[in-house]
């Protein structure tokens, strides 16, 4: 759509890296607000932010790295211009996971508390994230004859060329509003929950859906497993759910057979 927001002499402002940056913002002073509420040490929190963003960047520039690998042969260079877009969440949350439990465990910090606060703001900032997707044209969908389809013209969009002109599914704007109902329900049930770790293995339960199913849609070229069956994102869904369901039903008999959670 519009993939740069402003040029001003040298310097060029890539609305991909506004939008990114903004929902890392917002996932941060969400859940921040949230640990007060809880009474979690504040410069915890924030050191913890700052470790999990740093690591969910790399991770996720990893993975599309990894994915990719043919484009970045040609120009090494492209590895390191993160504000024209290629991310892979499931790189960042994986990072970013491993690396948050590894602080959380070294400063005594509640992990699956810690983790509850923070699955609500994931999901909001996915939600303002993907319209960075939006503006830089990347995880762009198929052609289709929907209504709501959308046009890339900018030749400085991620969209191919030859994609240009012709309309495609919204599949950023589908992730996008998926982010944002998977907010509204983890949130509700953070105020209900029953066990600590309840909205965090539910976040890992709907979203490996709900991504599932948006990838049917994606005509951009990101890794493909089983003869082509399934893309990459997919596989980690389907891993990702199942661990998810696990954790769920050994946290709910936990606290079944013990009512006082740590």
């Amino acid at each position: 759509m519009h993939p740069v927001l402003f040029h001003f002499g040298p310097l060029t402002l890539h609305t991909y890296g506004v939008f990114v940056a903004s929902a890392f913002f917002l996932a941060i002073a969400l859940s921040l607000r949230q640990a007060r509420r809880e009474g979690l040490d504040q410069n915890q929190m924030l050191d913890l932010a700052f470790y999990i963003t740093l690591s969910a960047i790399i991770g996720a520039r990893l993975l599309f790295i990894i994915v990719e690998y043919r484009y970045f042969l040609e120009k090494p260079i492209r590895i390191f211009k993160i504000w024209e877009g290629g991310l892979v969440f499931y790189g960042g949350l994986i990072l970013a996971v491993t690396v948050g439990i590894f602080y959380m465990k070294k400063h005594k910090m509640p992990v699956l508390k810690v983790g509850d606060i923070v699955a609500p703001s994931l999901a909001i900032a996915q939600a303002v994230g993907r319209l960075g997707c939006l503006s830089a044209g990347c995880c762009y969908g198929k052609v289709t004859s929907a209504p709501w389809g959308i046009v890339f013209t900018d030749p400085d969009s991620l969209v191919p060329l030859d994609k240009l002109g012709l309309t495609l599914h919204p599949t950023q704007l589908y992730d996008s509003f998926a982010g944002l109902i998977l907010f509204l329900i983890l949130y509700a049930m953070g105020r209900k929950k029953r066990f600590d770790g309840q909205v965090l293995v539910m976040y890992g339960i709907l979203y490996p859906v709900l991504r599932f199913s948006v990838e049917i849609f994606r005509g951009d070229s990101r890794g493909a497993l089983l003869g082509g069956m399934i893309s990459t994102s997919q596989f980690i869904s389907l891993i990702v759910f199942a661990v998810a369901v696990i954790f769920y039903i050994k946290l709910r008999n936990r606290s079944t057979a013990s009512p006082r959670q740590v």
